[in-house]
């Protein structure tokens, strides 16, 4: 057996619910304890000015580690679609406004593809993970899910564009996915178990639940 591994406290800088609880999934059986601001008693309020994925999730990171001074991550995730010359991106979050739903943002998607053929629907999923250790290190891991855009709307599991992607190979999106199954594939999955695997897999291995 390898040697007892501690659990990591980390604060997630992230004011949506949804995001956490699928980070906290996607983390399942590893020594991690993954907290939001409210929990530790801090106010995230970043301005996300950065011109790319790289940048936002950075610029949240540090805005939550002058505060909690411990380990810290973020992510910036963001639908990036060829017909649309690489839109949303990194203003997926407010593709239909600053106070947009996600309902709102996956309509005025799908409106904007009404004329794009099926060969014209390519998309991808990009996540960026920034982390911040204890003593200022950082750190930045990505993720990506390649798919299309749904003609309609399905599902209602997960959050944001969930409801209109496509994972590639699939016919389901990725709301009508089980947990499971989306979190091995998605984006946010793939950027954050590099981090885990980075931190826990050395030479002593980790034990994990399966």
């Amino acid at each position: 057996m390898g040697e007892e591994i501690s659990v990591m406290d980390i604060a997630v800088a992230t004011n949506n619910s949804g995001k956490l609880e699928e980070l906290r999934k996607i983390a399942q059986g590893w020594p991690v304890r993954l907290m939001g601001p409210q929990e530790l008693g801090l106010v995230l309020d970043a301005l996300e000015s950065g011109s790319s994925f790289d940048e936002n999730a950075l610029i949240k990171a540090r805005s939550l580690y002058r505060q909690a001074g411990c380990w810290v991550m973020a992510d910036d995730t963001g639908l990036v679609v060829d017909f649309l010359e690489d839109a949303p991106g990194i203003y997926s979050a407010r593709y239909a406004g600053d106070a947009a739903t996600d309902r709102e943002n996956c309509d005025l998607l799908l409106d904007r593809l009404k004329k794009a053929g099926p060969g014209n629907r390519k998309a991808h999923f990009h996540c960026s993970l920034a982390v911040i250790s204890p003593d200022g290190q950082e750190a930045l891991y990505h993720g990506r899910t390649d798919g299309s855009i749904a003609r309609t709307a399905s599902g209602t599991a997960g959050f944001g564009y969930d409801p209109v992607f496509v994972p590639l190979g699939g016919q389901d999106t990725m709301a009508e996915l089980p947990p499971y199954e989306k979190n091995l594939i998605s984006h946010r999955g793939r950027a954050l178990r590099l981090f885990l695997e980075q931190q826990f897999a050395g030479p002593a291995g980790l034990e994990r639940e399966r």
